[in-house]
């Protein structure tokens, strides 16, 4: 599959495999190595829930481009439930997680991963997520799918795979302790303001 594929509407699809996965995580890694030649200084953070497995997957990439076993960064997990600015439009009650930072984040040098960046909101829920935590020197923001349609000025610095979408269509991303069964699918008609 190609770096930019178009969305249809017709029924749910398998956009991106596990190869193409894989092929979107070392970009990012390359990305992020192209930026910072020594990572070690480097916190990855990622949003619940899509961040999570994807932010062990990017350090490995990471590690494997420099030749190395692993990095050992620091890694985190930041909820956003308490920073959405659209509560009173949804339709459930959104599922709390811990946010989970075991290191300082004042001075420090963050990529803030996650799975899908779509109108913004989110990423905006995450920076103030992150910020309530202390004042980093930096943040960049690392995402899997790019699938368009902003409602906000946000944009990632390192995206891995982009998605020509309608609006109302949900992409929706799985990925699994194997690798080999990663997948993305767009669903037509999913997607709910």
């Amino acid at each position: 599959m190609s770096n930019m594929q178009t969305a249809s509407t017709q029924q749910p699809r398998l956009v991106f495999d596990a190869q193409d996965i894989s092929k979107g995580i070392g970009r990012i890694a390359a990305g992020i190595l192209e930026r910072h030649t020594d990572p070690s200084g480097l916190a990855l953070v990622g949003i619940h829930t899509g961040g999570d497995l994807l932010l062990r997957r990017l350090e490995a990439a990471m590690a494997a481009r420099l030749g190395r076993k692993g990095l050992e960064l620091d890694k985190g997990l930041v909820d956003i439930a308490f920073y959405r600015d659209d509560w009173t439009r949804l339709h459930q009650v959104p599922k709390l997680n811990d946010t989970v930072i075991s290191f300082p984040m004042g001075g420090r040098h963050i990529v803030l991963i996650d799975d899908v960046v779509f109108t913004g909101r989110t990423v905006r829920s995450a920076l103030e997520a992150v910020f309530s935590l202390g004042r980093p020197a930096s943040v960049e923001l690392a995402v899997l799918v790019d699938r368009g349609h902003r409602e906000m000025p946000i944009q990632p610095d390192h995206t891995g795979l982009s998605l020509e979408t309608q609006r109302n269509e949900s992409v929706n991303v799985f990925l699994y302790p194997e690798p080999d069964k990663d997948h993305v699918l767009l669903e037509p008609g999913k997607y709910r303001e």
